[in-house]
């Protein structure tokens, strides 16, 4: 059975040594409080939650799943969710990050987001019960009105609520401007919801005494497409502008989705029919207020992929450092034992240095977004804030995209390292690689993600992230270039640096005769900026290892990973370009009717 530990070492190492969060933590009005001492205690805490309560009841939950009883149209969750919930309650987790002013503790979104890794990698199923509540008190922090928060938003904080969001319907998948579930205005300022939506998290559960949803919809009146589209609180149980509950409000879970993977998190077809609803935000702006939700959901299921990532490691390294199998190559390396463990096998170390090298790559990567989304929050400087918004704008579809492809590649290793145990359910292997392929599909594909890079964030607002981006790994080179220690990371990294922002100004040259040219390079150019991302956290990471109170023992695998990653990963960018150069032609050319 597979086993979790959380990697506090690590983690702390990321969040202070290389990104130096505290410091950044004191000098932004609001997070005084989130000094080195409780940070730590935070973390102690969140990693005896997650090793404790929440990996045991990993691989049960999957085995077990929920059940509908369509009788009263409940959801039952599997044994020991609903008391792991009401540990998560007593322990204030909800609260960790909304401000003290709506019920909360105040902390940083990236405190949020170390804790959320932790409990995705002991069990990302149970992790989906909370993880959308957190979209849903942004969405109401920024877009509701002050009955809304009162009556909305602080029971979800507390997490007697829980929140969901309800976009997709079964005929328009991610293009919402084909959505038909619509809402009608009543005498009493509210308004009666009917339609269908699908694919909804935690749409029904037997967690909390309510569900908050929030759901788009049309208005009589409202115009075709995208720009007709508004957004509803639709909540299980009816909630007075006083804050109580009412009578069951016309809405249930129609079916449950039986999935491949997070069998253990409910997926639901939610059916309205005259719903009471609340409008939140303005009248056919659905969709900014959607984003609000949408890009805290896309942050939070990178975190989900860098979740599995790491508890693919923790078991495969152990697996290889246990499981004889054959002799090393150049002689036996136990000649005491029948044959010597995985881990001599240089593909074994491979598959190992791959997975070693994506997870604490992409702890440093994740981290940093979330620390630029606290900066355009916090920061008292405009100049700063617009700066942090627009870095974490143009990092996101990086964090989200990058993130999840690379849990693919990380569980399909641990798969191969346990060979046909990795493929067989006893050992709980093959579960992570069944959970980590939602995590490419959900709050936008991969391919959605690339077009928001490239098409958006690069084309669309003239680059502006990617240029600060570009300009602090400019900086970070120049005041490194003399460091002998970093030497064999620094003069990469600017070349391929360079490479990016010049690949970039092609792609927008050959876009301007050809817009199909944006699709065509569009998920290449994800990874190839996301690979050229992690050369620079792991370039970062060597340098902050000067000044780092870590073990030496740390220190050098540190440095052995960042070289494996320089030599053997970041070469891939050359895959990327050359396909990117390739052009849209050799994808278009050929007629729909010779897809036979």
């Amino acid at each position: 059975m597979t086993q979790y530990n959380a990697p506090l070492k690590d983690i702390r190492f990321a969040l202070q040594d290389v990104l130096g969060a505290s410091a950044l933590f004191e000098r932004l009005p609001g997070f005084e409080s989130a000094t080195p001492d409780l940070l730590d205690a935070v973390l102690e805490e969140a990693a005896r939650f997650a090793e404790q309560v929440l990996a045991p009841i990993n691989f049960s939950g999957d085995q077990e799943g929920c059940e509908l009883d369509k009788a009263s149209a409940s959801v039952r969750t599997p044994s020991g969710f609903k008391e792991a919930y009401a540990q998560y309650v007593e322990g204030g987790w909800p609260t960790l990050t909304t401000p003290e002013s709506f019920g909360g503790q105040g902390l940083p979104e990236t405190v949020g987001a170390i804790v959320k890794e932790m409990i995705d990698s002991a069990n990302v199923s149970w992790g989906n019960f909370p993880m959308l509540s957190h979209g849903s008190v942004e969405a109401l922090k920024a877009h509701g009105e002050a009955w809304q928060q009162e009556a909305f938003l602080k029971p979800i904080t507390e997490g007697r609520w829980t929140g969901t969001m309800c976009l997709t319907e079964p005929h328009c998948g991610t293009d919402l401007g084909l959505l038909k579930t619509r809402a009608e205005p009543a005498a009493d300022g509210s308004y009666r919801l009917s339609g269908t939506k699908i694919f909804i998290t935690a749409g029904e559960h037997d967690l909390t005494e309510n569900i908050v949803h929030l759901v788009l919809a049309r208005l009589p009146d409202a115009p075709p497409g995208v720009k007709g589209i508004s957004l509803f609180i639709v909540p299980k149980f009816k909630v007075g502008k006083d804050g109580q509950l009412g009578e069951r409000n016309s809405l249930a879970v129609g079916s449950i989705e039986h999935k491949m993977g997070i069998k253990a998190s409910v997926t639901c077809v939610m059916n309205f029919d005259q719903a009471e609803a609340w409008l939140i935000g303005a009248p056919n702006k659905g969709l900014m207020a959607m984003f609000t939700m949408m890009n805290t959901a896309r942050l939070a299921v990178g975190v989900q992929g860098l979740g599995l990532i790491e508890r693919g490691y923790q078991n495969s390294r152990n697996y290889a450092l246990d499981r004889l199998q054959m002799r090393s190559l150049s002689g036996p390396k136990y000649p005491d034992k029948p044959a010597d463990p995985l881990i001599v096998h240089p593909d074994v170390r491979r598959m190992l240095l791959t997975q070693k090298a994506f997870a604490e790559g992409c702890r440093v990567l994740a981290l940093y977004a979330y620390m630029q989304h606290d900066i355009s929050t916090h920061s008292p400087d405009e100049g700063e804030r617009k700066r942090g918004e627009e870095l974490v704008s143009f990092l996101t579809p990086i964090v989200k995209g990058l993130l999840t492809e690379l849990a693919q590649e990380a569980t399909y290793d641990a798969v191969q390292i346990f060979g046909g145990h990795g493929y067989i359910a006893e050992t709980g292997i093959e579960q992570f690689a069944r959970d980590a392929r939602i995590t490419t599909l959900y709050e936008g594909t991969t391919q959605i993600q690339a077009n928001d890079l490239l098409g958006r964030k690069i084309l669309q607002l003239n680059g502006a992230g990617l240029k600060h981006f570009l300009g602090e790994i400019s900086t970070f080179c120049q005041e490194g270039a003399s460091n002998t220690a970093l030497g064999e990371f620094i003069a990469p990294l600017a070349i391929v640096t360079k490479e990016w922002s010049e690949l970039t100004q092609e792609i927008a040259k050959r876009a301007q005769a050809n817009p199909e040219e944006i699709g065509a390079a569009a998920v290449d150019y994800l990874f190839y900026s996301g690979y050229v991302a992690l050369a620079y956290c792991w370039a970062r990471s060597v340098a902050a290892l000067a000044d780092s109170s870590a073990t030496e023992d740390f220190k050098d695998a540190k440095r052995h990973t960042a070289r494996f990653y320089f030599t053997r990963i970041l070469p891939r960018i050359h895959a990327h370009g050359a396909a990117i150069r390739a052009g849209a032609d050799t994808l278009m050319a050929m007629p729909e009717s010779q897809f036979a």
